[in-house]
């Protein structure tokens, strides 16, 4: 019965080994090729995608690095939260429990897409 565990566990190893393949990655050189010079220029090319929420505002400093802008948009945000008692009997101090927090100051939080 041992044996035929012992085998069992080395065919088993056998075939997990075997099943693995190397990989062989043969690239031919191209040359002068005006596909390659595009790709090139793709590859170079970096995108970043930064957000500003509730009055901050440091596009220009992207945009003075050379950054471009290609896509711009907003989404509400929720800046500030503040804790209120849920009942006039409710003291926050003493019970955590009858505190209710609610969004104090809604603001607009904006999204770039940039390209350099």
């Amino acid at each position: 019965m041992k044996r035929i565990k012992q085998l069992s566990q080395i065919f088993l190893m056998f075939f997990v080994l075997t099943s693995c393949k190397t990989s062989i990655n043969k690239e031919s050189p191209e040359i002068n090729s005006e596909e390659s010079t595009k790709e090139n220029e793709i590859s170079e090319s970096t995108r970043m995608e930064i957000k500003f929420s509730c009055g901050e505002d440091g596009i220009s400093k992207y945009l003075d690095d050379g950054w471009i802008i290609l896509k711009e948009y907003s989404q509400e945000k929720i800046c500030t939260w503040k804790s209120v008692p849920s009942t006039k009997d409710c003291d926050m101090e003493k019970d955590k429990g009858c505190k209710i927090t609610k969004p104090d100051k809604i603001g607009e939080e904006k999204i770039y897409l940039l390209e350099k």
